[in-house]
């Protein structure tokens, strides 16, 4: 097990299934409030990091497609937090 966790995409893998089950907790349990948006929307955000640089394999691409692709998911984020705080208005 803990050889296995050598291979990068292997430790990002695990750290999606953490994420996602602690989404998923959270979710269950109807967390609501800004403070639980914010942490759900931190952690998408890190898992689509760890998508694009490590199963996308971007992560030693050129910097012109690691900065379009994350710039993409920082405007995405963005545009939805900004959604959720012009809701709470």
């Amino acid at each position: 097990m803990i050889a296995a966790l050598k291979n990068p995409a292997h430790r990002a893998w695990l750290v999606l299934v953490v994420a996602t089950a602690i989404t998923w907790y959270l979710g269950e349990v109807g967390a609501a409030g800004t403070g639980a948006i914010v942490a759900m929307l931190a952690i998408a955000f890190v898992k689509g990091r760890l998508v694009i640089l490590d199963f996308m394999e971007l992560r030693e691409a050129p910097k012109m497609w690691r900065i379009l692709l994350e710039g993409w998911l920082i405007l995405v984020s963005s545009l939805i937090l900004l959604a959720y705080w012009i809701s709470l208005k």
